[in-house]
């Protein structure tokens, strides 16, 4: 099991790495809105906090601009990991930007079949948001269940699940 941690608080994932206890990184540009600091900056500054993937997301809706923006992001550290929506506009920027080697976590999953073709589309990470479902009255942890299920139903999916969106320790627990 890995840990990705969801910030851009610089202090409070050095501390957390300084436990072992990151192995990645996603953030958006909403959360480094609020502390004030530069988008890139920030990034780069967090790509240096572990040798894992740091997902930064894209803000682009159309999937040229995610295209673009993917492209502009990778080059600001070799652990970038460009984050795009699971809409059909994101699964197009992910198919162009993994045939590229760049590294995509398609977020905003919320069905096994979105998983599957985030896969088909290259993505290296799919975050489905289990603690959204459970808000709804749905079973996430079902979800990264089934997820897992059908990946290893296909030995050549390389897509790793990064179950996001985790409100309590006893998601932590059930998914590992």
């Amino acid at each position: 099991m890995k840990f990705f941690v969801d910030g851009a608080n610089i202090q409070e994932i050095k501390t957390l790495a300084m436990m072992g206890l990151v192995d990645g990184i996603t953030t958006n540009p909403s959360i480094i809105a609020k502390t004030g600091r530069n988008f890139f900056t920030t990034i780069q500054e967090l790509a240096e906090l572990t040798t894992g993937p740091v997902s930064a997301e894209v803000v682009g809706l159309d999937a040229q601009t995610m295209i673009l923006e993917g492209k502009k992001l990778s080059k600001l550290a070799k652990n970038i990991c460009v984050k795009v929506p699971l809409t059909e506009e994101g699964l197009k920027a992910c198919y162009i930007l993994s045939r590229e080697e760049i590294m995509v976590n398609v977020t905003l999953c919320f069905s096994p079949l979105q998983a599957l073709m985030a896969a088909k589309a290259g993505a290296t990470f799919v975050s489905p948001f289990i603690g959204r479902l459970d808000d709804i009255g749905h079973d996430g942890l079902q979800l990264i269940e089934e997820i897992c299920q059908i990946y290893n139903n296909y030995p050549n999916i390389k897509t790793e699940v990064l179950a996001a969106s985790i409100r309590t320790p006893s998601h932590i627990r059930q998914i590992a």
